[in-house]
């Protein structure tokens, strides 16, 4: 259980500095994220589309469904274990990722792995609202087929009914986001998790129905060879890994606003291995009734329903999954961008315009362009995807190992050259040396057609050399075992959400505060 952290007195530590400091960014002064939310978290993301789809997949390769489960159980797993050590991170810390980067890139150099996950959300923001707008589209034809007419003419890519649901998806998310975390914890809560899984419990319950039971979920569609069957399962496990680093490595943003170790952990438990494995076990259920009711292997929901034919059906699976899209954008395409904006600008910028700027940047890149060009999804977000394990491994090495767990919150937030986090001019140039190759590494991995054998296995690649790479040029400053175990307890900090109004006064100059041990559970 997590002790109540005392505050010491730090007469000499530097006022925050309005560059790198507003109320967002500060360590958590509500910790309301309990372990439902989490699972809630949890639910909004992996109940997507893409998930079901990437399951049911598998299935219509060729791996045996209790192959697929046990694939999808070992990947989640490991995601689970990384989410439990960056969750460790930003409980303890009560800071976003932006600024937990710091202690690793420095106060500005922070911006670099920070940006980059930011454009890839800003694009991945987008390309999600446009999708989830097709639905819209379908919905509206369902229910008034005479706007059929607005559906075939063109402005920059999209119909006047196209352009209307699209925006639509932006301005109904746009409500959402600009109320804030506490207002995004609500809704996830008891909206965009829960609502999917009663309608793909339903398709199951339907389907089995209709196929009188006869559902074969032993045997592989295709016939493939064991060692095929192997191949396919690693590749599967991998995939499932990378999938989730985008959340792995911003996991702070969330973590942050928990009470106890014990909120995201049992959050993390019950939402990963538990409630992702099942999920999956309900697409191969349905994929697999498709076959036995429709004679074909139909993996996409949205089609399952329209196969269904009843407009009623319709209507309910459209608005399901409209709501299911707009759970896996907030939780996995919007937070994150929002504090790495503000992170730029923080006397400027705070989440909400952070967030506005992710929300305008998402229309400008018109995702719908980008989604239809298999050359820009492959090198441009391909390779920004790469990037990400060896971002991952420098955090998680410069926390556990090199520090142990020992930050200073209060050094985060300074800009004064003694600072423990100023570095070089603010920036970390061993962060900059482990994460140069081991980016170009994993990227060319990803690719170069040369290497299509072992892409899906990339991250792993990047995050074993930078990891490596970050332990062994840091190793001169690294804290000695022997300084005892990584603590648990929250860390200390005098900064807070009322420092802000303290940053335009006069500023106390003195020198970097070491690291204060908080005390174990």
């Amino acid at each position: 259980m997590t002790t109540s952290p005392q505050h010491p007195q730090h007469p000499q530590h530097p006022e925050p500095d309005p560059r790198l400091f507003n109320a967002d960014l500060a360590p958590a002064a509500k910790r309301t994220w309990g372990t439902y939310s989490i699972f809630a978290l949890w639910m909004s993301d992996t109940h997507a589309i893409s998930n079901y789809a990437f399951a049911a997949s598998l299935f219509v390769l060729g791996l045996p469904a209790w192959e697929v489960f046990l694939s999808l159980l070992v990947g989640i797993t490991i995601v689970h274990r990384l989410m439990n050590r960056m969750g460790h991170a930003g409980h303890r810390t009560g800071v976003p990722y932006p600024v937990l980067a710091r202690a690793s890139w420095g106060v500005y150099g922070a911006n670099i792995p920070a940006l980059l996950r930011a454009v890839m959300a800003v694009a991945w923001y987008g390309i999600q609202t446009w999708l989830a707008s097709t639905a819209v589209v379908l919905l509206t034809l369902q229910i008034a087929p005479g706007l059929e007419a607005y559906d075939h003419n063109s402005v920059l890519g999209l119909s006047t009914l196209g352009w209307t649901a699209f925006m639509v998806m932006w301005g109904m998310q746009a409500v959402l986001l600009t109320r804030g975390m506490e207002f995004i914890r609500k809704v996830q809560d008891f909206a965009t998790g829960p609502v999917v899984w009663l309608v793909v419990l339903a398709l199951a319950v339907y389907l089995v129905v209709k196929a009188h039971g006869e559902i074969s979920l032993t045997r592989s569609l295709t016939g493939l060879s064991g060692s095929a069957q192997l191949h396919q399962s690693l590749i599967a496990v991998s995939l499932t890994v990378a999938t989730f680093l985008t959340l792995v490595l911003n996991y702070a943003d969330f973590a942050r606003f928990t009470p106890d170790h014990r909120a995201y952990r049992r959050g993390n438990l019950i939402g990963l291995p538990v409630n992702f494995t099942a999920f999956a076990v309900v697409a191969v259920l349905v994929t697999a009734g498709t076959i036995a009711v429709f004679g074909e292997a139909i993996y996409d929901p949205v089609k399952v329903i329209q196969k269904i034919d009843d407009p009623v059906v319709t209507v309910i699976g459209a608005l399901a999954f409209i709501v299911a899209t707009i759970g896996i954008n907030v939780v996995a395409n919007f937070v994150s961008p929002a504090y790495d904006f503000a992170n730029l600008a923080p006397k400027y910028l705070d989440f909400k315009r952070g967030g506005m700027i992710t929300a305008v940047l998402a229309v400008l890149v018109m995702p719908w362009k980008l989604y239809s060009s298999a050359l820009v999804i492959q090198y441009f977000l391909g390779a920004l995807g790469a990037f990400l394990g060896p971002l991952v491994a420098i955090l998680l090495v410069d926390y556990y190992l090199v520090r142990r767990g020992r930050i200073d919150v209060d050094a985060l937030f300074s800009a004064d050259a003694a600072g423990a986090y100023y570095y070089r001019r603010g920036y970390n140039p061993k962060a900059v040396i482990a994460f140069l190759p081991a980016a170009a590494v994993s990227a060319a991995l990803a690719l170069v057609p040369f290497f299509d054998a072992v892409a899906p296995f990339s991250w792993i690649f990047g995050m074993a050399l930078s990891g490596g790479i970050y332990a062994a040029v840091s190793r001169e400053g690294r804290v000695p075992s022997g300084a005892g175990p990584i603590p648990d307890g929250i860390i200390p900090a005098q900064v807070g959400p009322a420092a802000e109004e303290r940053t335009d006064g006069p500023r106390i100059a003195g020198p970097a505060v070491a690291p204060v041990a908080a005390e174990g559970s």
